[in-house]
């Protein structure tokens, strides 16, 4: 028996509301289940209603309306032995208590969540609606891969209650993943989303899908085509296409995180159009909740902007700013881990869902490194503590030569054989982190620059005499590396790993200059 066939009373108003939501009319959806509310006897269908309205409210951004109607649903749903109740009440309060920045409520509600809906024994399209909003909870805390796992699962159960697979298509989740790329210096393999995320919508496209995509996602694939504009793929706008970000971004709905998306949406157009003032000028205009989109987007879109005008000394500072901000939600986050849900929560199996979080966070997904977040917080804990070390910074040659020729894929394989080689090479207890793009980072502790020289003969040989012809012929591969000391002693610790990742990263310039002329 699925959930809503237990519910005995004002069926066709619960299953309105549904329909409603479903095409971001939120607010009409409120006024039913608030008369529901007001005038059921049935529990089950005071719980369905209490949690739809839940809902509703975290899609229109009534934060102020959260803690109450948290509180009402949760005393509605406590006598009740289903699990799925419990589960998509506690995805729904995982979404709210992210909203109102109380990550560690948050934590814990995910690792609630996926525990009830995981344990229901009968599946329907209601628990598929769950799943979508366990998803969308993931995706806000950047917990991308577990986002992922969880839409493809509301995904197949939407599929086999008789729901389109349109309908949990849900871009904003590959979307928040992109850009989180791009904030931290990822901007191809945030490009490769992007363009997956453009395939998607081709498909519906052709298929002729499209009438059942929320517009809140047709927004969200708008906003899309327009950040790829701005990275440097040709997307054609204005043309009054299907696929016309202009007219994606123009779609009616009454969802707080689309409206966002459209304000920033015309940032990206303006960049993509050449034109950053009128850019900055939006961005000094917007208002839009860091949720949506992350901190750091629109310190990265001013950082675009002001490139395009030339002003390279705002836009680092900018980029810079974004990365930071990118960081400190990330650092926030895993502190939440260690210090809060670990002290609360006993469960063995649940402490090593946390565990698998927190590692989630600070690991690149493609080659299994460290990445650029864990890198900094290495770097700190070795100044902190005076000790003194050297840092590398190593750029591939002859990169954007394999995924012209070869394809993406086969530059993603380049990266990870990169990953396996620098490795195999270093010293017992030295650090390699892959920082974005083609660029690694090597931290050599307790060492000074005769140990550094050594260490990057040996990583150069080796890049040099790897058999780079069976991977992708006619591309050799190649690296430049450029070391620097990072001194933790003095007044000036915290500037230390910035001035040698400069130095460093000049110091990689110039010999990859040195190559080419030779």
């Amino acid at each position: 028996m699925g959930w809503l066939d237990r519910v005995n009373d004002q069926v066709d108003a619960l299953t309105r509301a549904r329909v409603l939501q479903e095409v971001s009319r939120s607010a009409e959806a409120t006024v039913l289940l608030d008369g529901v509310i007001r005038t059921t006897t049935d529990p089950y269908a005071r719980v369905d209603a209490l949690v739809q309205r839940l809902s509703a409210l975290i899609n229109l951004g009534r934060t102020a309306e959260f803690t109450r109607a948290i509180e009402e649903a949760s005393a509605a749903v406590r006598d009740l032995a289903e699990p799925y109740p419990h589960g998509h009440l506690n995805a729904l309060a995982a979404l709210a208590a992210h909203h109102q920045g109380a990550l560690d409520r948050c934590v814990t509600h995910l690792v609630k969540a996926a525990r009830a809906l995981g344990a229901v024994h009968d599946p329907d399209r209601d628990t598929a609606w769950g799943w979508y909003d366990l998803a969308m909870a993931y995706s806000y805390l950047s917990f991308h891969g577990y986002a992922l796992g969880a839409i493809e699962r509301a995904r197949q159960l939407g599929v086999a209650a008789g729901i389109p697979e349109e309908t949990f298509a849900a871009p904003g989740i590959r979307l928040r993943n992109a850009v989180a790329l791009d904030h931290n210096g990822d901007s191809d393999g945030c490009l490769r989303v992007l363009r997956d995320v453009a395939t998607d919508l081709d498909r519906f496209l052709r298929g002729g899908q499209t009438t059942g995509l929320r517009p809140s996602c047709l927004v969200a694939y708008g906003y899309a085509a327009a950040r790829r504009a701005i990275l440097g793929d040709r997307v054609e706008t204005g043309t009054g296409a299907d696929a016309d970000p202009v007219r994606l971004l123009g779609h009616p709905g009454d969802s707080a995180r689309a409206r966002d998306m459209q304000q920033l949406g015309q940032v990206c157009l303006a960049i993509a159009a050449g034109n950053p003032i009128e850019a900055v000028t939006r961005l000094d205009a917007a208002r839009v909740s860091h949720e949506t989109l992350g901190a750091a987007e629109p310190a990265r879109l001013r950082s675009i902007a002001y490139g395009q005008a030339g002003d390279h000394a705002s836009a680092h500072r900018a980029d810079r700013h974004a990365f930071r901000l990118a960081a400190q939600r990330n650092d926030r986050l895993r502190d939440v881990y260690i210090d809060g849900i670990a002290a609360r929560i006993d469960h063995e199996e649940v402490r090593r869902e946390a565990a698998r979080f927190e590692g989630e966070a600070l690991t690149d997904p493609l080659t299994g490194l460290p990445n650029r977040r864990r890198l900094e917080r290495y770097i700190a804990a070795l100044v902190a503590g005076g000790e003194k070390a050297v840092i590398g910074v190593c750029d591939l040659d002859g990169f954007k030569a394999v995924n012209t020729r070869h394809g993406h894929h086969s530059g993603d394989l380049v990266l990870q054989r990169i990953a396996g080689v620098i490795n195999r090479v270093m010293r017992r207890g030295d650090f390699v982190a892959r920082y974005g793009g083609d660029e690694f980072v090597v931290v050599l502790p307790d060492a000074g620059m005769d140990e550094a020289a050594e260490v990057s003969r040996r990583i150069e040989a080796a890049i040099r005499t790897e058999d780079w012809e069976a991977l992708v012929p006619g591309t050799p591969v190649g690296v430049s590396i450029g070391f620097a000391e990072v001194n933790g002693a003095g007044p000036g610790r915290r500037d230390a790993l910035g001035a040698a990742f400069e130095i460093a990263d000049r110091e990689m310039l110039a010999n990859k200059a040195r190559a080419r002329a030779s």
